[in-house]
């Protein structure tokens, strides 16, 4: 298996477990009285799914973009230079009435 699928499916995996305990924040703190809704409720198993997954989708993305973006190298040398305005000198502008 490529390095890149293997790194997708283990951070999209990661990603997903992140969601799982998020929603068990979620539901411990009864955030919006959420515990009562999905107890009560009939499909209550079905709207826990969904916040799961849903969840799921946006923090594997998140985890993925991160890693890839982490992968990127370092700059060897000393970035900087000149700040612009150390080089900037007065000038005089006369200026004509009409």
């Amino acid at each position: 298996m490529p390095k890149l699928i293997r790194l997708y499916i283990t951070q999209v995996a990661l990603g997903f477990v992140i969601s799982a305990v998020f929603v068990g924040v979620l539901l411990a703190l009864n955030v919006a009285n959420l515990r009562h809704l999905i107890g009560s409720s009939e499909i209550g198993l079905v709207a826990l799914l969904m916040i799961w997954f849903m969840n799921g989708i946006v923090f594997a993305g998140v985890q993925f973009a991160y890693a890839i973006m982490s992968m990127a190298e370092k700059p060897k040398d000393p970035r900087g230079g000149t700040p612009v305005a150390a080089n900037l000198k007065p000038v005089r502008v006369e200026t004509r009435s009409f």
